[in-house]
């Protein structure tokens, strides 16, 4: 269908073309003609304000509503990315990509770091480097690349850092007592750091916080009205950027945020507190009773915890640690990118959810199946098996780790097929329908029941292009018309 002029234009009747030139404009009523809900009735919805207040067949238009036809195509509530990282999304995407599939090879990192332009305080910036195009990185293989200047480059998983030396020089590593700072037999530095971005961030130059405005423009091109930011222990800094953002609306979604610190209150109504986030890290893992203590604080400031665990032992250390500690409503684990099945029925018991990023195995899935142990593939980022086992599963995307596109995550869900057309465990697939649903759960409540657009409901909305039943055969961010966040129209 065209999104220029309906079919039958009435006397203040808004079109699409119009919709897009007045991006972001809230009304103080907008009616959405002929809408398919829940892939069976065609409706009218009326907006007025940040709600929805009217659902029923033929309303009248009041008077100065504005009016859009939705053509009989599906109208559906916002979708909700249940775990990715505004900041560094945003970062990202002002920074030199490292990794597959544009730089696949030692020559083409290399080019592409000389070719690279300093940031005005002298240093280059890389992201999404993977161990297949160069090998292990350290600093004296990233001087080979380039040294003249300050170069850091991060891993793909966002987990590790490493410097060349000019790099590590201005850092101040050599003197630094950071424990993620790797040392070769010597105690010199190697130039590979982990899992310390904020610590990292206080040694470089300083720079004004990311603009978020571009991010939120993207989300909302793919119909996504909320977010759960997992960045781990915001600093005061991130925390002042990101409510700025949200009130300004450069990121005009719901934002819930995981990282707030305990303690701490939302600074803005559209921001919520998740369950406080807590990173199993592989390199790192604490012992049984400090991970007990760190649960047992967040459940006693009112908070559930929303545990990082991407290993088996990271899962099994999780869940001996619940026995203990108990559980608090909402408690959920993020990732659960390798789950035994011996521990579903754990993970089932205890109630626990799990959020997790099935866009990883359209993503790196030909990796996957080089790299990973042939008995762990029937347990990386299962699905179907953790819904058949009564488990709640929210999808997402951690982006910028992950690809942002939420329908190229249900696509994945759904195909569990790699970029190259290999099957990876695909007994976990899971029909359209249920990969919908996870992203279609509300924040506070990943894999919970699906919001429906119902009259009191927020007007947080996407109208398709096509019927859902189009749009579930084949699910692609092509189909996505508009987007409503509050009432307000984006995209």
């Amino acid at each position: 269908m065209s999104d220029l002029v309906p079919r039958s234009a009435e006397p203040g009747r808004t079109t699409w073309r119009d919709v897009r030139a007045r991006d972001a404009d809230a009304v103080s009523g907008l009616l959405l003609r002929d809408a398919e809900l829940d892939g069976r009735a065609r409706c009218d919805v009326r907006v007025r304000g940040a709600r929805i207040v009217e659902v029923g067949p033929a309303l009248r238009r009041a008077a100065g509503e504005e009016v859009l036809d939705c053509e009989g195509n599906a109208l559906l509530p916002g979708l909700c990315d249940h775990h990715l990282h505004l900041h560094a999304l945003a970062a990202w995407q002002r920074s030199l990509n490292c990794g597959p599939p544009a730089v696949s090879t030692p020559d083409a990192l290399a080019a592409a770091l000389r070719a690279a332009v300093p940031d005005e305080h002298g240093w280059i910036r890389g992201v999404g480097y993977f161990e297949s195009v160069a090998g292990d990185l350290d600093a004296a293989l990233l001087d080979a690349f380039r040294a003249d200047r300050p170069v850091r480059v991060q891993h793909r998983s966002g987990a590790l850092w490493t410097l060349n030396s000019a790099a590590v020089a201005a850092a101040g590593l050599a003197g630094a007592d950071h424990p993620g700072i790797e040392r070769d037999g010597d105690g010199a530095p190697t130039g590979r750091l982990w899992r310390a971005d904020g610590w990292l961030r206080t040694r470089l130059p300083p720079s004004p916080a990311p603009d978020l405005a571009a991010v939120g423009r993207e989300l909302a091109r793919y119909g996504v009205t909320a977010v759960t930011d997992a960045t781990p222990d915001l600093s005061a800094e991130a925390l002042a950027s990101l409510t700025a953002a949200v009130r300004d609306r450069a990121i005009p979604q719901r934002a819930h945020l995981l990282g707030l610190p305990l303690g701490e209150r939302a600074g803005h109504p559209r921001i919520t507190a998740g369950p406080y986030k807590i990173v199993l890290a592989d390199s790192g893992m604490p012992e049984l009773g400090e991970l007990a203590d760190r649960i047992e604080e967040a459940h006693a400031r009112g908070r559930a915890v929303a545990v990082h665990c991407v290993s088996r032992e990271a899962l099994a250390l999780l869940l001996a640690t619940l026995a203990i500690t108990g559980i608090r409503p909402g408690d959920r684990v993020e990732h659960a990118a390798l789950v035994p099945d011996e521990l579903r029925g754990d993970l089932a018991q205890r109630g626990l959810r799990v959020v997790t990023q099935p866009g990883f195995i359209a993503d790196r899935g030909d990796d996957y199946l080089r790299d990973v142990p042939p008995a762990d593939l029937p347990d990386l980022y299962r699905h179907a098996s953790l819904v058949q086992a009564g488990i709640s599963v929210g999808l997402s995307s951690d982006a910028p780790y992950g690809p942002l596109d939420p329908w190229g995550v249900m696509r994945a869900a759904v195909e569990r097929r790699t970029a190259a057309g290999e099957p990876v465990s695909p007994s976990e697939a899971v029909a359209s329908k249920t990969a919908l649903a996870a992203y279609l759960s509300p924040p506070g409540d990943p894999g919970g029941a699906v919001r429906r657009v119902r009259p009191g409901g927020a007007a947080d909305l996407v109208v398709l292009r096509v019927p859902l039943a189009a749009a579930l055969a084949g699910p692609s961010a092509d189909h996505v018309r508009a987007t409503l966040i509050g009432g307000r129209r984006y995209r």
